[in-house]
């Protein structure tokens, strides 16, 4: 035990080694090119890793603190042409939306592994030192050494603005798979083979899966209480095959309903009871809809009529969205939807919904088939609409 005479002399010397300790780390790490500090050149970085073999070739798995990811890592430089480069350029538009859900979501964010390259031959001390075939272990990288990144370059730059808005990240980490390369093509390689088969889900299934959406969480709620829709969206593809027995798929439904309420992020319960009145009113008056509700196949009218699509839905959806600022009857309104040809063979749908017979799903499509049935219920159309039935009588 220390005399209470020796305890300042304690807590002086352990301070002491504190600030040295600190101050050793920062100047470790705050370098973003550490090639240039040549008393500083037998300096590493050390990562437990677990060793892996892909192609006869050694790759190691870490977990790198995000404080570490922007002296870290380069980039090519963006002022080589592609053919110099082992990765695309850097689309800054993308960086904020990404930088936004890390720092929103600071306890309940996922980021997948960032791959990179490292230009030389590390040295891996297995764990423990006498277990040579360990595959679980230490890699000492050189703190001179060129670490390109293969895949994650955007995750990376919102990485970096997202510690200046939430500082507190620096010590949460992010896997990253490193690689030992052996020059260009075979990084340009490594980036052509990471992306080739790479898939981005389908609108339909983030929405599924997105809790955080409340928009999401609501449409999936009053699906329930509409009988056209319940048990009748495809809820992961982003399309409807001719032969499906689905109607509509989840992304449609979320779009119309985006619309509908005027993009509203968080629906109210009275908005909640609109969307459900409104929609199962719709089917009440449209006959092809009726139609699938008694056992029409849905293929068929998908033949028949262009009554089943999502160039109808959100077209419907931007009729609702008009009423609704226009009428109290609303429900009067919609019922002169019975006296509308659904049909394919309706020549009133030739330059709106159809061209040369077949589905056009572009947002003039349907602008202009929204404008059909604002005409029919004797809706005025704005000039900006206006300007778009100007293009279907030139056709």
């Amino acid at each position: 035990m220390f005399e209470p005479k020796y305890f300042k002399y304690v807590k002086l010397l352990t301070s002491l080694h504190i600030l040295v300790t600190n101050l050793f780390c920062w100047m470790l790490y705050s370098y973003p090119d550490m090639s240039d500090i040549s008393s500083l050149d037998t300096f590493n970085y050390s990562f437990p890793v677990i060793k892996g073999i892909q192609a006869g070739r050694e790759f190691f798995v870490a977990m790198v603190p995000l404080r570490l990811i922007s002296s870290l890592f380069m980039f090519n430089d963006s002022r080589l042409p592609p053919e110099m480069r082992a990765q695309r350029l850097l689309n800054k538009s993308r960086v904020p939306s990404i930088t936004r859900y890390l720092v929103e979501n600071p306890e309940n964010y996922t980021f997948s592994s960032l791959t990179a390259s490292i230009d030389r031959i590390v040295e891996f001390q297995p764990i423990p030192p006498e277990k040579t075939n360990s595959r679980i272990g230490y890699i000492n990288i050189p703190a001179d050494t060129r670490i390109v990144i293969n895949d994650g370059q955007h995750r990376r730059a919102a990485i970096i603005e997202a510690l200046k808005q939430k500082p507190e990240l620096a010590y949460e980490t992010i896997s990253v798979v490193f690689y030992i390369d052996t020059g260009l093509k075979r990084s340009q390689q490594m980036f052509s083979d990471l992306n080739r088969y790479s898939s981005k889900p389908s609108g339909s299934l983030n929405i599924l899966y997105d809790h955080r959406d409340n928009f999401a969480k609501f449409v999936l709620e009053i699906i329930k209480d509409i009988p056209i829709f319940k048990e009748n969206i495809d809820y992961e593809k982003t399309s409807i095959s001719n032969r499906s027995k689905k109607l509509f798929t989840l992304s449609s439904i979320y779009r119309a309903n985006k619309t509908l309420l005027g993009s509203q992020d968080n629906p109210v319960d009275d908005q909640r009871q609109v969307a459900i009145e409104y929609w199962n009113e719709v089917t009440s008056n449209m006959k092809p809809w009726q139609d699938f509700l008694r056992k029409k196949p849905a293929y068929i009218l998908r033949k028949e009529t262009i009554a089943v699509n999502d160039i109808t839905l959100q077209a419907i959806a931007i009729l609702g969205a008009e009423i609704f600022s226009r009428s109290k009857d609303w429900r009067r309104d919609l019922q002169l939807l019975k006296e509308i040809d659904w049909s394919r063979s309706n020549p009133d749908w030739n330059g709106r919904a159809l061209f040369s017979g077949r589905l056009r799903k572009s947002y003039s499509n349907v602008v202009m088939t929204a404008n059909y049935l604002k005409l029919k219920l004797g809706i005025p159309l704005t000039p900006k609409e206006q300007e778009y039935e100007e293009r279907v009588k030139g056709d």
